[in-house]
């Protein structure tokens, strides 16, 4: 795999990530817990992965920087600056909420998946909404 298909992979990764966490939520509310347990991991596995070329790309390639344009730079920004903050504070969010699910703490995972969720799949999609937006719609170079 080359360099250049990083952002694509990652992209895909983010994407099957959210499609993951939509499942795991429908099918817990039908009440199928297997299903439901299956997509989340299905949905840890992605966004792990996800991290990993996510750095590793970034390490070895550099920084890509919106810059055109200029009018649709402010929107990019706002979209990126909430990604960022929430892609950070979900990792701890997501590490509790698989952990009390593990340990059978079923009323404590379902308190704390209220929120983990909806972020979760907030960076998930935004990180796709990042991609189409940086590589595909306004194509910018690297720095």
């Amino acid at each position: 795999m080359n360099l250049s298909d990083f952002p694509l992979v990652n992209a895909c990764l983010n994407g099957l990530s959210s499609l993951c966490l939509i499942s795991g939520f429908i099918l817990i509310k039908r009440g199928n817990k297997i299903g439901h347990r299956n997509c989340m991991i299905g949905a840890l596995v992605c966004s792990t992965l996800f991290l990993a070329g996510y750095l590793y790309y970034h390490f070895h390639a550099g920084r890509t920087e919106f810059r055109q344009p200029a009018w649709f730079r402010p929107y990019y920004l706002a979209i990126l600056l909430t990604h960022t903050v929430l892609a950070v504070v979900i990792v701890p969010l997501v590490l509790v909420t698989v952990f009390r699910a593990a340990k059978g703490q079923f009323e404590s995972h379902r308190r704390i998946a209220r929120w983990t969720l909806p972020l979760w799949a907030y960076v998930s999609i935004t990180g796709v909404v990042i991609y189409l937006l940086l590589y595909q719609i306004f194509p910018q170079k690297l720095i």
